[in-house]
């Protein structure tokens, strides 16, 4: 039985990732689809607040399925931290008579969905994009996957110039919590070692590796390293360590930043934003709440918000054992 939903917000909230504006084009032409009218809501729950909407169809959102970043903008909203904040979104809402509405974010953004839907009584469903891939119910947000083909790139091209003058270069990638980018892009561009917050090398065991790596025959080396690694208190120190304890390699530094988050989003991350968007505004039409639309073993799956984001994504164990074999 269908739910009597007649106007379905959207908006990106946190963190901007690749395949955002395909995740809004996805539910903007399903709730066209459906003969839903959809509201893009602009800049996150800030907008909310101030009542920034703008009504969208089928053509709002022609063209944008290969654009990084997101058209509806996004913004951190302090004010919507506050009962007083909320109440002035929840007003927005009823004044523009929407419905329901579709967060495309993080656990951040998931969080305050998932109060104020318990305070208001507004069936929300989530999307997760986040290049960090660090969301628990989904095997992939969106975003990561194009992050780890850009990073991959990127290392491509520092092993030419590491390969050149024989040096060791610690490249840093973003991951405060999850080691996700650093495990994958470490095994795919053919690091020495990759540094996770999950896994505690520790200072010695890294000397060791790469000590080994030099004894066999290497020549040059990259380090893949997550931001939120635990070994040094950031990876200039790493490098200070490294020169201090092993003075024939030369040591370079690179920090790939927030270049991670843009580029046009890739094949993979385009299909599962339309995927997703599809899935979130159905799931809402039946009277389902409170969920975020994630993937698993290919197939579009519900995770209650409250799991999604109190649980932990976990590392693959075994890439990590593949990584110790391939570097070698």
């Amino acid at each position: 039985m269908l739910h009597t939903i007649k106007k379905i917000g959207v908006f990106t909230s946190g963190g901007d990732s690749p395949g955002m504006n395909a995740g809004i084009r996805s539910v903007v032409r399903a709730c066209a689809f459906h003969n839903i009218e959809c509201i893009g809501i602009y800049r996150g729950y800030q907008g909310m607040i101030e009542g920034d909407f703008k009504s969208m169809d089928a053509r709002s959102v022609k063209g944008i399925i290969n654009k990084g970043g997101t058209i509806l903008k996004s913004a951190r909203s302090k004010e919507f931290r506050t009962a007083e904040g909320r109440k002035k979104a929840y007003e927005q809402l009823k004044k523009a008579e929407i419905d329901a509405f579709v967060v495309i974010g993080g656990d951040g953004s998931f969080t305050g969905a998932m109060i104020f839907s318990e305070e208001y009584n507004i069936p929300v469903m989530g999307i997760p994009g986040t290049i960090d891939n660090d969301i628990y119910g989904t095997t992939h947000t969106l975003g990561y996957d194009t992050a780890l083909n850009t990073v991959v790139d990127s290392i491509d091209k520092i092993r030419d110039t590491a390969s050149s003058h024989n040096r060791l270069f610690f490249v840093e990638v973003m991951g405060r919590d999850a080691g996700h980018i650093a495990l994958n892009v470490g095994v795919g561009a053919g690091a020495e070692e990759i540094l996770i917050p999950e896994e505690d090398l520790g200072l010695d065991r890294l000397l060791e590796s790469l000590r080994r790596s030099k004894q066999s025959g290497k020549s040059s080396s990259i380090v893949v390293v997550a931001e939120g690694d635990k070994i040094g208190k950031n990876v200039f120190e790493l490098k200070d360590y490294v020169e201090e304890h092993m003075t024939e390699y030369e040591v370079r530094v690179s920090v790939l930043g927030h270049m991670q988050r843009g580029g046009a989003p890739s094949c993979f991350d385009r299909v599962l934003a339309s995927r997703m968007g599809v899935k979130a505004v159905e799931s809402l039409i039946t009277g389902k709440t409170n969920c975020m639309v994630g993937l698993k073993n290919d197939v579009m799956t519900l995770t209650p918000l409250d799991q999604a984001v109190k649980g932990k994504s976990k590392i693959n164990l075994e890439l990590l054992r593949v990584s110790d074999i391939m570097s070698i």
